[in-house]
Parts: structure tokens; sequence; C-alpha cells
């Protein structure tokens, strides 16, 4: 077997176990849901960055029969600079908005996230968060305190890991169980494995666990045949 094959497989056990782990999570009220698309945009992320814009789009299209979404993009870079947009309800808007964004070094600020979405959801529901970024500089104990306060406010964390930081993997993790989200790695060469996962998370926020079920039944063959396993 080679390399490819080992990594594809890998890839399609990491959908596998993130939808199941989707699947499980408690069913959301109606109304169009809010998420935050948070992203990493230091210097170790810009050979991605456009993959992501254009990868953005499912999150939108996923849910278009289901009501829809509404998202704001949040994203750190630099020195310190956090910035978050206004949420929008177009593909459109969002990739202006991401577009406008260019990727400058920096120390990760995911604690500063999670804070961000912590304010957001208490001032009106954020039904889920998704954040991509590939490594972690932060105590641990600080965002396992943050993501533990938006699993009691029922805002899950979903952590796309891009590459293989141990670190970052045990940080992601731990943040998105304590939220009561989920956890799944992917390689910059397998953008089809990010792309079925935005696309799970969008149809969660919009619709809930019962939509995502009724999504996975009608999409694509590789997402059928892995959503079959779970009957």
């Amino acid at each position: 077997m080679s390399d490819k094959e080992l990594d594809t497989k890998s890839d399609k056990q990491s959908i596998d176990q993130f939808i199941h782990q989707v699947r499980k999570l408690p069913k959301q009220s109606g109304g169009q849901g809010r998420l935050i698309f948070a992203l990493d945009a230091t210097a170790s992320r810009e050979a991605t960055w456009d993959q992501a814009c254009h990868l953005q789009s499912e999150l939108f299209m996923a849910t278009k029969d289901l009501g829809g979404l509404a998202i704001q993009l949040c994203y750190y870079r630099g020195f310190g600079q956090l910035k978050a947009t206004e949420f929008v309800s177009e593909t459109s808007q969002l990739l202006n908005l991401m577009n406008g964004v260019s990727c400058l070094g920096g120390r990760t600020q995911i604690s500063r996230v999670l804070a961000h979405a912590r304010k957001e959801t208490r001032a009106k529901a954020v039904k889920a968060v998704v954040f991509i970024g590939d490594f972690c500089e932060e105590p641990v104990d600080e965002l396992c305190h943050i993501a533990g306060e938006l699993g009691m406010l029922r805002t899950p964390v979903f952590m796309f890991h891009e590459g293989t930081d141990a670190h970052a993997r045990a940080a992601f993790q731990q943040v998105s169980k304590l939220s009561g989200g989920a956890y799944a790695p992917f390689d910059r060469n397998s953008p089809q494995v990010l792309k079925d996962l935005m696309a799970a998370v969008a149809v969660y926020a919009s619709g809930g666990a019962k939509a995502l079920q009724d999504y996975s039944g009608r999409s694509a063959p590789e997402v059928k045949r892995l959503t079959q396993q779970l009957r």
C-alpha cells in the first residue's frame, strides 16, 4: 500500500469520526443559525489561506435549504491583532472579507478567539464555532477554562487542525471536548477533507443533528459511505 493510500484512509477515518461526534450533539432550535468562522492568519498559514477562501463557500452552500447561516469572520495575526467582522449571510460577502486579509507573523491568540465567542453567544446564541489553525503557543489550562464555559453556554467549538504538531493536537482536542464540539485533523494537500468537515458543521449549526443526518444521506458518495458506517 502506498503512502498516498494510507493518507487517504486516514483522512476518511477522520471524517468518519468527526461526523460521528457531530451527530451525537443535541439538536439545535429553529431560526437562522449564527456561526463564528475563526482562522489563524499568522505567517505559517499563508500557504493555505487561499484554500480557506475558496472552501468557505461550503458553509453557505450546505445550508441553503435549511434557512441558511449568519457567519462572522474572526481572525488573529501580527502583534496582538484580533479582528471580528459583522455577521453576514452571503458567500460573496464572506469571500470579500477574507480577500481583504493578509497573513502576518505573530503568536497564536486562540484564547482571545474563545473569549470573543463567549461574549458573542452571551449576547445572542452562537450555534457553533469553527476554528482552523496549525499551532498553539498558549497555556492549555486557560483555553480549557473558556472552552468549558462555552460548553455550559451550548456553543460547541469545532477545531480543525492543519498539520501534525503534537501540542496543538492535544490542546485542540481538549478545547473541542470541553466545549461539546469535535476535533478533526486535515492536510493542506487534501482540501476535500476540510470541505466535507466545514459542510458538516454548517449543516449542524443551521439545522441541528437531524439535519446533518439528512444532509449526509444525499451528499457525495464518500460522505454517504462514511455515515452508513454509523447506523
